[in-house]
């Protein structure tokens, strides 16, 4: 196994290369659309989860989450939770044990999906548990970054 720089100098993060998405990306704004995404990404091994929450200026408070982006290989689906919450499909995505879903942050990521509703999560890989195996000791989003794609 390749053993990555256990730090980056994050003033050289800017000069990396910019890494886009080259799939199909999929807004989902119905829980009728959900149940076909979510019936698709079951099919799948793996996938990359994440969540986005509007920001909250006021101390104290905290709005939940907003969209919920999961994606496969080719495809990525855009659940828009502030526009029909935590439906039924979704609690299944989040609590099979059968599809790996990979996250970085997962703790707050599901803090604020159970907001939304109660489930019991299942199948969550938390990518910075496992990156001081690798030797990487900054496990920030932008340091990953640089440690997998500024190493060549």
């Amino acid at each position: 196994m390749k053993k990555l720089y256990s730090k980056y100098d994050k003033t050289k993060i800017k000069d990396l290369p910019r890494v886009l998405f080259q799939g199909r990306i999929v807004v989902i704004l119905t829980e009728t659309e959900a149940n076909k995404a979510v019936k698709y990404l079951m099919t799948a091994g793996i996938l990359g989860f994440d969540t986005e929450t509007r920001p909250s200026f006021t101390k104290g408070h905290q709005n939940k989450a907003s969209l919920l982006q999961v994606s496969t290989r080719d495809t990525c689906f855009q659940f828009r939770l502030n526009r029909f919450g935590l439906c039924p499909a979704i609690k299944k995505l989040l609590e099979t044990k059968k599809v790996k879903k990979i996250g970085l942050s997962w703790d707050d990521d599901v803090r604020s999906l159970k907001a939304l509703g109660n489930f019991k999560s299942q199948g969550f890989f938390e990518l910075q548990d496992h990156m001081q195996e690798l030797g990487v000791e900054d496990t920030s989003l932008a340091k990953l970054y640089a440690n997998i794609f500024g190493q060549r």
